[in-house]
């Protein structure tokens, strides 16, 4: 068998894996139903999109840059092959499964420079193992990145080992290609300039950095001829970064930096299950009497992990303090995974102060991490690492993270001391063990991707088919969309990832959050018509420039009602589809709702000008966590009366008749009882306001 085995070309070995690892995720990303991850998801399709569609790098319409350009040139073939958007989503997927399987390429040869080739074959296993991988079910630069910063670091060996003009123009076309790929990959530039001292220190030796004149000669001219380049334009360096120039505005705190390495480098931790690091201070400890390969190696990955773990922290303390974002650094893994299986090729040594050292401290860090301060929804989609921890919240050993993560933790650990060396396989393949187990969670598991697709589509898109707005509207006619914070921000986006007529977004408090290209709108005040609506001028939205919107559809929430005829409308979440016969405008008008979503107060009035008669709709729920008992919702319009009684853990639907008024104005008022403070309620809170129940949707219907 062990014959018949050998006989088998490493090329089919490498190729099974990747078509295995292909067709799983390919197979798992049919139950991602909508895309969560947003802005991102909904940025790269639009940018896809407009490769596919005209050639041009657009968000809404609108030319934009600073995003990656290699992502949607990859993905860009799914949207010019398929129409409907929710196929094509399905093609894009199938693409990244396939760009992130082929990870397992540069990882077999990055380990094949140090260990045999059965090792290298588990090595390329564990790379398309981690829990990471879920990426593929996202429409996201990770599938891309991943495999590509890996080549990028399998080049930097090679220049390590031989520091020709070639390989140093591969490397550049490398970077390039990463940083095309997102902004980060401008952090292998210092990893390329500093894995030549890191390898100096490792064989002891001045000399070492002399053939490496050439690569900080290459680095330097292409620097000074960045600098040239982009004063001669008028602009300065960080302008390159695009959308991402902020992050070289302002300044960093030193000490809110240092902690969130800290932070990352614990997590890190976690996410490599412990004892990859260990074996790295293993073989850092006797770094002179290794193979030069080997020392390469750990330069490199030494290089790979202080900078990364340093540029992400640095970002994440000014603009992401609420998570630590392995979905930064996960690509770090299967170098150290390497290490584990270089450690377990050289007969597993386990000197037994460098060993209990470096088992102490890289467990200590672990149990130090802050669990209950990263583990909530940012992790969903930025710290993978933490929701396994997540998913088993109510099975904890001794109701604590630190403790399951100790117990889990010694385990590897003490195995990683204990098994013999001829057995020491065993150490990566209980890795590989973790890794399936840990995919599971972040996959399916309660806080999964899955979970969180299925959620993001129920938040914006409930009753009606995910491409109905194209299927409702002829092909070349517009929709625009307008968001007022009144509803779900997924009502805007869900209905635009998923149907190519939603065009221009407007707003009129503030951006959708993360909002890219989408433009303000107001309604201008008329002093014929009380509380600042006007009368005289119908409700109608302005640009800043004075212009009225046009445009022969519009998706609105319930609070808008225009001049035109409804099309379509999503009844559980009161989106609407409106064939518009005059500029945008909003006949209706809502008071006692909170500007910063849908809660309400004791009292909500609805108001809406040059009425007919018909039926209001109001679709309402309310929070479990806020309230015990039933709650009743009741409505009075022109000597009409309703309410209806309903559980916290309920949603309901209330429907009142409205007939105009002497001034041709429709009204109806909604009175909530029991209302409740959060602050008196719920312990940690401080929201102050009296709320009573969310309004997710008011629909007018005219009567025939």
């Amino acid at each position: 068998m062990r014959d018949r085995l050998e006989a088998v070309p490493v090329w089919l070995w490498l190729g099974g894996i990747v078509v295995v690892s292909f067709a799983l995720r390919a197979w798992l990303a049919r139950s991602m139903v909508a895309p969560f991850v947003m802005v991102d998801e909904l940025v790269y399709s639009e940018l896809a999109r407009s490769l596919a569609e005209d050639a041009s790098f657009a968000v809404r319409g609108s030319a934009t840059s600073g995003y990656s350009l290699l992502y949607p040139l990859m993905i860009a073939p799914a949207y010019l092959a398929f129409d409907g958007l929710p196929t094509a989503y399905g093609v894009a997927k199938g693409i990244g499964a396939l760009s992130m399987s082929l990870a397992a390429l540069p990882v077999y040869f990055l380990a094949r420079r140090v260990v045999g080739k059965w090792l290298s074959l588990l090595a390329a296993v564990l790379a398309v193992a981690l829990p990471s991988m879920a990426y593929t079910g996202t429409i996201t630069t990770e599938s891309l990145f991943y495999p590509l910063s890996l080549v990028v670091a399998l080049v930097l060996l090679l220049v390590l080992e031989s520091p020709s003009w070639g390989r140093l123009a591969l490397l550049g076309a490398t970077v390039a290609a990463a940083f095309a790929t997102r902004s980060q990959g401008l952090v292998f530039v210092p990893v390329a300039a500093s894995a030549p001292l890191v390898l100096a220190l490792l064989r002891g030796e001045a000399r070492t950095l002399r053939p490496f004149l050439r690569l900080y000669v290459v680095l330097g001219v292409g620097a000074a001829a960045v600098f040239a380049l982009q004063t001669a334009r008028g602009e300065n360096v960080r302008d390159l970064l695009g959308a991402y120039a902020i992050v070289g505005e302002g300044g960093y705190d030193a000490g809110t930096v240092l902690r969130f390495w800290l932070w990352h480098v614990e997590e890190l931790l976690l996410c490599a299950a412990i004892v990859p690091v260990v074996a790295l201070v293993v073989l850092l400890a006797r770094a002179r009497s290794l193979s030069r390969r080997l020392q390469e190696h750990l330069a490199v990955t030494v290089a790979s992990l202080a900078w990364g773990t340093l540029v992400v922290a640095a970002f994440a303390s000014r603009f992401a303090s609420d998570r630590v974002q392995d979905r930064y650094l996960f690509y770090l893994v299967p170098l150290l995974v390497v290490v584990l299986l270089a450690w377990v090729h050289l007969g597993a040594p386990r000197p037994a102060l460098t060993v209990g050292a470096a088992a102490g401290v890289a467990l200590a860090l672990v149990l130090l991490f802050p669990f209950s301060r990263f583990i909530g929804e940012p992790a969903k989609s930025d710290t993978l690492g933490l929701i396994p921890l997540w998913t088993v919240n109510r099975h904890l050993v001794a109701g604590e993270y630190w403790a399951t993560v100790a117990l889990v933790g010694l385990g590897v650990v003490v195995l990683f001391v204990l098994v013999p060396a001829r057995y020491a396989v065993a150490v990566p393949l209980v890795l590989l063990g973790l890794f399936a187990v840990e995919s599971r969670a972040v996959w399916s598991g309660s806080h999964g991707f899955v979970v969180a697709s299925k959620g993001a589509l129920f938040q914006g898109i409930r009753s009606v088919d995910r491409d109905w707005v194209d299927r409702a509207v002829p092909p070349g006619e517009e929709v625009v969309a307008l968001w007022t914070g009144r509803a779900d921000r997924f009502t805007v986006n869900q209905n635009e990832f998923f149907n190519r007529r939603v065009g221009r977004v407007y707003y009129t408090e503030a951006p959708t959050p993360g909002g890219v290209n989408e433009t303000p709108v107001s309604r201008a005040p008329d002093e014929g018509f009380a509380n600042g609506f006007p009368v005289s001028r119908g409700g109608v939205f302005y640009l800043p420039n004075d212009a009225t919107v046009d445009a022969p559809y519009a998706l609105l929430d319930g609070s808008v009602t225009p001049d035109g005829v409804v099309v379509a409308r999503d009844r559980d979440l009161g989106t609407t589809l409106w064939r518009l016969t005059g500029p945008l405008s909003s006949r209706a008008s809502v008071s006692g709702l909170y500007a910063d979503g849908n809660w309400s107060g004791p009292v909500v009035t609805w108001t809406l000008l040059r009425c007919r008669p018909g039926t209001l709709t109001a679709a309402v729920h309310s929070d479990a966590s806020l309230f015990r008992r039933s709650q009743r919702v009741s409505a009075v319009a022109a000597g009409e009366r309703a309410s209806i009684r309903f559980r916290p853990d309920d949603r309901a639907t209330l429907r009142i008749r409205v007939s105009p008024g002497e001034d041709g104005r429709c009204s109806a008022r909604f009175t909530v009882a029991p209302t409740a403070v959060p602050a008196e309620v719920l312990p940690g809170s401080t929201d102050d306001r009296r709320l009573g129940v969310h309004f997710d949707a008011l629909a007018y219907e005219p009567d025939a």
